[in-house]
């Protein structure tokens, strides 16, 4: 099956894209539980969520196949009532991407909250404002940069995921096959050269990209706020 390198770069696009919007309130909830609340194991709890992060990828994917594979933890059970099967599709590919990049998120959220002065956090509490409505007014407005910044690394992760994404959703032509995967078979095809060059620039100018917007975002947001009087 021949696949363009548009519809290769579009898929990916899409793969992440979706990876780092399944990310995003996990992020916010663990990001702000982290930076906000001391608990018994929090250590533990947070070194738990940063395990993707130094685990090799393919490890990742396999914990993802015992779960997800059709005779799998879940994989069974959503087959046997839905008939539906998670591995080989772009929706694991989505997955494996989101479980690897989630603890960048994490960490980008909790370190834009932590630095959020919790003084205006609770002022607003003084005036009777939710906990919730505190968060959406006060705590996430003054740490959006940050956040924002988190979510583009992450989705800078995600369009680099391979190993994972090969464990669980396989390397299927226009179905599983993103940027990464297309590299790596191009590589092993003679006459690819062209293709290969092209994917990379690609690659070079997406991670490129979202580091420089990610890094001005960061710039802003260690801009200091000016205290208010009294």
């Amino acid at each position: 099956m021949h696949v363009s390198i548009t519809e290769t770069i579009l898929l990916s696009v899409k793969v992440a894209l979706s990876a780092t919007l399944l990310d995003l309130p996990f992020a916010l909830f663990f990001g702000w539980l982290l930076a906000r609340r001391e608990f018994r194991g929090k250590m533990l709890f947070g070194t738990l969520i940063n395990l993707p992060l130094v685990l090799p990828p393919v490890v990742t994917g396999w914990f993802l196949l015992v779960l997800l594979g059709r005779n799998g933890i879940i994989g069974a059970w959503l087959y046997r009532w839905f008939g539906f099967s998670l591995v080989f599709t772009w929706q694991a590919a989505a997955l494996a991407a989101a479980v690897v990049s989630f603890p960048i998120f994490v960490r980008a959220v909790r370190v834009a909250i932590e630095n959020v002065n919790p003084r205006y956090e609770e002022a607003a509490l003084l005036l009777r404002t939710t906990p919730w409505q505190v968060f959406w007014k006060i705590t996430f407005p003054l740490a959006a940069n940050g956040v924002i910044a988190g979510a583009l690394l992450a989705f800078a992760r995600s369009l680099g995921e391979f190993g994972a994404t090969i464990m669980v959703a396989g390397n299927i032509p226009g179905e599983t096959r993103t940027i990464p995967l297309a590299i790596f078979s191009a590589v092993n095809q003679a006459g690819s050269d062209t293709q290969v060059l092209l994917l990379i620039l690609a690659s070079i100018v997406f991670a490129y990209g979202t580091l420089i917007i990610s890094e001005l975002l960061l710039r802003k947001w260690r801009q200091p706020v000016e205290e208010p009087n009294g």
